[in-house]
């Protein structure tokens, strides 16, 4: 299926009904007084998170979603039948909000979570809400309350605990497939990662973190170059990132230092509080170098890249130093709790 983190739909609530304006009218009972019922409440529309949904495809189909309107009040005391409310199924982490203002409606970031996308307009009053000892035959009721219309964009941004950062090639996705049950595509050539990748690393039995394998970037990609700049926001809900480098680039030509700044840049220009977010360096394609250059390499590269913080160096495709990457991961992640969302029972 077509990965789809994107959509605009219009929801249009339903109308109240009409409240009556009705006498009492039987044979026998002179002046029986009013007797008209309320108008009916309009259909609500809502959203709710789903884990089991993890596309927002069905919305790029499906744009126009309307409630029906209440129903209009009747004489002998008859209420109009409210309407049934519409129920809009989501991925877990969409955020919803108005497009002309970009007001937040709603931000889905746990299953069963739901919110209030449209409301209903309320019914309209009947005349017998109006009798009283100087008014004995109130002709006046009112009209239902407009549901509410509004156009809506839904942003899904995956919910992981770690994103993976770097450049196409960088072996993202050797990565991914060699720390958790994740089949993301592998091959030699830029962008095999069309769509973000999401894997859970099992560390003990009881001890597990998320993973996402966005597109890889590329310079200039902040202002929409190659494929990664779709998918930076799935980053901006992770907790830890991890910048994997190529340590040995096949072209002889490419500087993994150089590379390495560009997509720092990038990160920053797309969005301060991503920059700012805590970054790991992993080096990557260790088995490409000889054994006896190693060390010296990724020491000239820590040198040249000024990096003072977490670096690992590995062989994703063999998964040699990938344990210890995890384990400290995991670590990690334990000491920096998330916030706690609390699921809503459905």
């Amino acid at each position: 299926m077509k990965f789809i983190d994107e959509a605009n739909i219009e929801v249009i609530a339903g109308d109240g009904g009409n409240g009556s304006a009705s006498f009492r009218r039987e044979k026998y009972v002179p002046r029986g007084g009013p007797d008209g019922g309320d108008g009916g409440r309009g259909g609500s529309i809502w959203a709710i998170a789903d884990r089991n949904i993890n596309t927002l495809i069905d919305y790029r189909y499906a744009r126009i979603h309307r409630a029906k309107p209440g129903e209009r009040g009747r004489g002998a005391d008859q209420y109009g039948r409210g309407s049934e409310d519409i129920v809009l199924r989501m991925p877990v982490g969409t955020l919803i909000t108005v497009v002309e203002t970009g007001e937040l409606v709603a931000d889905l970031a746990a299953h069963g979570q739901k919110a209030l996308l449209a409301q209903g307009g309320k019914g309209g009053l009947g005349n017998l809400h109006f009798k009283s000892s100087t008014n004995r035959a109130p002709r006046q009721s009112t009209p239902g309350e407009e549901g509410v219309q509004r156009m809506l964009h839904l942003e899904l941004k995956v919910l992981a605990d770690v994103g993976l950062l770097g450049l196409p090639n960088a072996g993202k996705s050797t990565l991914i497939r060699a720390v958790s049950a994740a089949r993301p595509k592998v091959a030699d050539y830029p962008f095999t990662t069309l769509a973000p990748n999401l894997g859970v690393v099992r560390v003990d039995e009881n001890r597990s973190f998320v993973v996402a394998d966005i597109p890889g970037l590329i310079d200039g990609a902040a202002d929409g170059a190659g494929l990664g700049h779709q998918f930076l926001r799935h980053l901006q809900r992770t907790r830890l990132l991890l910048h994997v480098v190529d340590i040995a680039p096949l072209d002889g030509t490419s500087d993994p230092v150089s590379d390495a700044r560009a997509i720092v840049k990038e990160l920053k220009r797309y969005d301060q509080a991503l920059f700012d977010k805590t970054r790991w360096l992993v080096l990557n394609k260790l088995d490409l170098v000889a054994s006896e250059e190693r060390e010296q390499r990724v020491t000239a590269f820590v040198e040249a890249y000024r990096w003072t913080g977490p670096m690992f160096a590995i062989a994703a495709i063999n998964g040699d130093g990938c344990r210890e990457l995890v384990y400290a991961i995991q670590d990690w992640l334990e000491k920096h709790p998330a916030e706690i969302v609390p699921e809503l029972s459905e």
